[in-house]
């Protein structure tokens, strides 16, 4: 026997046709756990690749490519970008091609980790493009050939990822800067080989390195070794102490004398005479000329004439292939001269 429905004990409709109100709310409690935003940090400290002489073993290392520029970061916000070099300074207006394409991406905010290029004729990242395409150390060039190379995720809408696996924050950044691409901004991409071999490989072809990176560490700043770089070619920051003239070459400058940190004091490495380009030379003779010291603040035995010794203000990018018996560099050549806005530090040894 079919049963007839129920009536229904709460009628959609009062009888007096007034519908139902749904129920006042009660306050919150204040004590309530709520699901909150991250507010957006003002400046990330960067992680630093901690120099290695050769690759990590284990699964557990993504590897890439070692880039050679300015590290940035790129702060994308509605109200609009801002890029930070590695000392923290306000460098959005010099990369205006990044700017716009950070504009395009598919985010409301963000915060990107990568490397600023100039890239050569065979696709290598070259540094001194790099510099002559901002105008030199202390030059206000804007630069429309630099390319972002992004490789980490730090922030996204509205989320702080510095403490999220790497794993994971690679696969966000793929999703919103996708491989292969030939914009301002690109994908440092993950290179599925074995360390070891991908480090021989690099070198043949004339790049600076590889770096590897744990897939388990969250993003923590400075060297603490969850990212390590392998370098094909030595370099790094010498102090400048000195140079010899000569009536001969690009801006008289026949060598820099070069100096590294030990034990809190510089101590004299060698000099450099190659790998100066005229208009390099040019400037570089300038600044220097406005440094001049009346006594070296190394400690010199050679017997070069014609030596002018400068105050130890200007750091420049040295490659070298090792280092001598006697603590000198070993085939020494000018890549350029760091900017202070990029942390400028001199190289330390032993």
């Amino acid at each position: 026997m079919t049963k007839s429905p129920r009536k229904a004990s709460k009628p959609l409709l009062r009888e007096n046709e007034a519908p139902i109100r749904s129920r006042a709310r009660k306050k919150r409690d204040p004590a309530q756990h709520q699901l909150t935003l991250d507010p957006m940090p003002e400046r990330i400290d960067p992680c630093l690749a901690l120099l290695k002489p050769r690759p990590p073993k284990g699964r557990q290392w993504a590897f890439e490519v070692k880039w050679d520029g300015y590290r940035l970061a790129v702060h994308i916000e509605p109200k609009g970008v801002k890029i930070l070099t590695r000392g923290g300074h306000d460098w959005t207006d010099r990369f205006p091609a990044i700017v716009a394409q950070a504009k395009r991406l598919p985010v409301s905010t963000a915060i990107l980790d990568g490397e600023a290029v100039v890239f050569d004729e065979h696709g290598r990242s070259d540094f001194g493009k790099l510099q002559q395409s901002l105008g030199g150390k202390g030059g206000k060039r804007i630069s429309w050939e630099s390319v972002l190379m992004v490789f980490d995720l730090l922030y996204l809408d509205g989320h702080d990822l510095t403490e999220t696996e790497f794993t994971a924050r690679r696969h966000l950044l793929e999703g919103i800067v996708p491989a292969g691409g030939e914009e301002a901004i690109r994908l440092s991409e993950e290179i599925e080989a074995d360390g070891d071999k991908l480090f021989r490989i690099a070198c043949e072809h004339g790049l600076e390195g590889i770096i590897a990176k744990d897939r388990n560490s969250t993003y923590r700043s400075g060297r603490g070794g969850e990212w390590q770089k392998i370098k094909c070619i030595q370099s790094g920051g010498f102090a400048i102490v000195g140079y010899q003239r000569s009536s001969s070459a690009f801006g008289n400058i026949h060598a820099l004398l070069l100096a590294a940190r030990k034990e809190g004091q510089l101590v004299y490495v060698g000099s450099v005479g190659t790998g100066f380009k005229a208009s390099q030379a040019m400037e570089l003779r300038a600044s220097m000329d406005k440094l001049k010291a009346a006594a070296p603040v190394v400690r010199y035995t050679g017997r070069r004439k014609n030596v002018i010794w400068i105050k130890p203000k200007l750091v420049a990018e040295i490659e070298y292939r090792n280092w001598t018996h006697d603590g000198k560099l070993r085939h020494p050549s000018y890549k350029g001269l760091r900017d202070a806005a990029d942390e400028a530090s001199v190289c330390r040894v032993r």
